[in-house]
């Protein structure tokens, strides 16, 4: 199953206390805390989980699955995600001796 906003909301409400409403808010705001700041082309980088950053792909050719005629995909922005040494590390469950 997926995190989703609400259950993270319902995280902080549970393991810090804040009231549901509140938790809600907090979650709100620092993603578009977050989206603000890509917009921006600016990094974000959450230490010991990951930085997510704006690459840019050049126009590139393509085809049409459907039909295989060639197409030109335009240029474009995407946000990518580079995951921190403790979160792979912490994923494939070889936790580090601090």
């Amino acid at each position: 199953m997926a995190m989703t906003k609400e259950t993270m909301a319902a995280a902080i409400h549970t393991e810090v206390g804040y009231a549901r409403s509140r938790s809600v808010e907090l979650i709100e705001s620092v993603l578009e805390i977050m989206k603000r700041t890509l917009e921006r082309g600016e990094d974000v980088l959450i230490s010991g989980f990951g930085k997510l950053s704006v690459n840019q792909k050049h126009e590139r050719r393509g085809r049409n699955p459907q039909n295989g005629d060639p197409v030109m995909l335009p240029a474009r922005s995407v946000v990518g995600f580079k995951a921190s040494r403790i979160l792979k590390e912490s994923v494939n469950g070889s936790e580090r001796d601090d």
